[in-house]
């Protein structure tokens, strides 16, 4: 059975949308008519598709809506129905612009018919064609030597309007789309910034298929159905659309080899490196939204949990957190009690004589946090569904703790890939920049982190040594202590320490009496390298805390503005969780190991 196609529109004022919208959906439904017929207060826009006695029935009752007597339809047939479905809504503009003051009802710029424009045309008489469509529209077809306006959608059209050349503004543009709704209100937004002989193609493109055929114009007419193309007969092309990308492509363009149904096209293909750039480009946009400012530079509430023990069960709140919080000075408790900073669990203040239950948990206030500054600057090197390699900067801790909650590594990540909460596989110090090792997923952490406590996974790091070791390669076996000493620094450990190793390569000896070393942990205990280095008398370049012969220094995290720690996770090497081929990932060199 043959299926006529009809598109119109009208502007005009519509009375009781409801109403009209409950009789028109319901007559379609009773006829199999489908499509969509768009109604709003400034009038109507519809495409639909069915049988001719249905398609009559139809225009009779539209044309006794009082303001569509004269409602005149574009037709074509084709032997399928090329809509899947029938809608009628209501909306706020029968074609989305959203530039208050543009009526088509009141004023629309003067058109110019098929029949005129193609006299024109043949005469050569000098005017600009302003196709008024969206670019993937236009890649199927547009009039010879035609001006696309640039826009990916019609409401992009005043900023595309801004960029056109000022002399266009003397001269005589004829704009054009698919069936001229659109230049209705493209016409008058150009008269309001001063274009001065503006015509509107009536009845756009296909009026002009219809009345004068293909004369001067190239390729087909794309369409917002399953057609996809017209030719200038009015008849169905082989054009498709890309399902990735919703591009429409010619036969000629299907034929290409980056073509494959369901998966891309010539215009949405990319190798993987090409991807990969894509993806790696987007979250470092993602990154730069995060971190400026860095989220710990806000004022904000911070809240310490304290749980209560067992052998506090019964105490009084204040005795628990004199007992739990041991180093805090005298009288600090009961400060806070009485600036209202203890709350419980609902954030409800709570008085110092409470008394506290085991497993109960309170919130200790910290009210308009401000965190020292770090350096935001992370970058994506590599990104999979299983992976994802950093090249972490320097002042920036990993993890929440001390005075650093917001302004770390963890909580960057997690509003960047919110909703996921991917974590570090592995640790670097704050002060240490490159290589991290970041997992998508638990399952991916399950299959990752084995091979460091199973030390599987090559570490290779630059690092900057005060002093010139007199070998080219040389091993340090210092035991380091398991325990934490002041401000969380340790120490080489002879009697009881845990067993450590780390290779170094002297790399080049400097003017200044320095000496850049290639290190390779072969245990992980921590802060091992900068250990290794100081007991050898090598310390590590601006190290705040291991110095020679054993002295520590104040080991806290570096200002943005100190002199950076030279110390750098070069590369790594590890089966990849997902392929569980052998891979190796690199880090480009700080300046100061260039």
């Amino acid at each position: 059975m043959q299926i006529v196609n009809i598109a119109a529109y009208k502007f005009t004022a519509l009375p009781d949308l409801r109403t009209l919208r409950l009789r028109l959906k319901s007559l379609c439904d009773s006829h199999g008519l489908k499509g969509t017929i768009l109604l709003s207060l400034e009038g109507i826009n519809l495409f639909v598709a069915g049988a001719r006695e249905s398609i009559e029935t139809l225009l009779s009752e539209l044309h006794s809506v009082s303001g569509l007597e004269d409602l005149q339809p574009k037709l074509s047939t084709t032997d399928h129905q090329p809509f899947s479905r029938m809608l009628v809504r209501i909306k706020k503009e029968i074609i989305a612009f959203g530039v208050p003051g543009i009526d088509p009802k009141t004023h629309t710029s003067p058109k110019l018919p098929a029949r005129e424009l193609k006299r024109w045309l043949d005469e050569g008489r000098p005017v600009t064609l302003l196709d008024t469509r969206n670019d993937y529209e236009v890649r199927l077809g547009t009039f010879a030597n035609a001006l696309p306006i640039g826009v990916n959608h019609f409401r992009d059209f005043p900023a595309a309007v801004a960029r056109l050349p000022e002399a266009l503004k003397d001269q005589p543009i004829v704009m054009f789309c698919t069936g001229g709704i659109r230049c209705e209100k493209a016409g008058p937004y150009m008269e309001s910034q001063g274009f001065r002989q503006i015509l509107q193609l009536d009845g756009g493109i296909l009026k002009y298929f219809e009345e004068c055929g293909g004369a001067h114009y190239d390729g087909e007419c794309f369409v917002f159905d399953q057609r996809v193309g017209l030719d200038p007969s009015l008849q169905e092309t082989d054009a498709t659309q890309c399902f990735r990308c919703l591009t429409p492509l010619s036969a000629a363009e299907q034929s290409d080899e980056r073509y494959v149904p369901g998966q891309s096209c010539p215009y949405c293909f990319r190798t993987p490196a090409e991807q990969m750039a894509t993806t790696i480009a987007l979250r470092h946009e993602a990154i730069a939204r995060a971190t400026t400012p860095m989220p710990g530079s806000v004022p904000y509430d911070n809240y310490r949990p304290v749980t209560v023990p067992a052998d506090c069960d019964g105490w009084k709140l204040l005795d628990v957190l004199w007992r739990v919080v041991k180093h805090m000075p005298p009288g600090y408790w009961e400060q806070e009690f009485a600036l209202g900073r203890i709350e419980d669990d609902q954030h409800a203040t709570v008085g110092a004589e409470r008394i506290a239950r085991t497993g109960e948990r309170y919130l200790h206030k910290f009210p308009a946090v401000v965190e020292p500054d770090v350096n935001g600057r992370i970058v994506v090197l590599h990104e999979d569904e299983a992976l994802i390699v950093l090249n972490k900067p320097a002042p920036l801790p990993m993890h929440s703790g001390g005075r650093f909650y917001r302004n770390t590594l963890q909580y960057v990540l997690e509003q960047v890939y919110h909703p996921q909460k991917p974590r570090p596989a592995h640790r670097l110090d704050a002060n240490t920049t490159g290589i991290v090792l970041v997992t998508r997923t638990r399952h991916f952490a399950g299959l990752l982190q084995p091979q460091f406590s199973q030390g599987q996974v090559e570490k290779t790091y630059l690092v900057r040594v005060d002093g010139r070791p007199t070998e080219q390669t040389f091993s340090c076996t210092a035991p380091i202590s398991a325990a934490a000493g002041a401000l969380g620094s340790r120490t080489v450990d002879l009697s009881n320490g845990l067993e450590s190793r780390t290779d170094f390569t002297l790399l080049r000896t400097d003017a200044d009496g320095t000496s850049l070393l290639e290190a390779r942990p072969r245990t992980g205990r921590t802060n091992q390298i900068r250990i290794h280095c100081a007991h050898l008398g090598f310390p590590v370049c601006g190290d705040p805390a291991y110095l020679r012969d054993g002295k520590l220094g104040q080991a806290q995290t570096l200002a943005v503005s100190d002199p950076p720690l030279c110390l750098h996770a070069w590369k790594i090497a590890f089966r990849h969780p997902l392929t569980r081929q052998p891979v190796e990932f690199t880090a480009p060199a700080p300046d100061w190991a260039r």
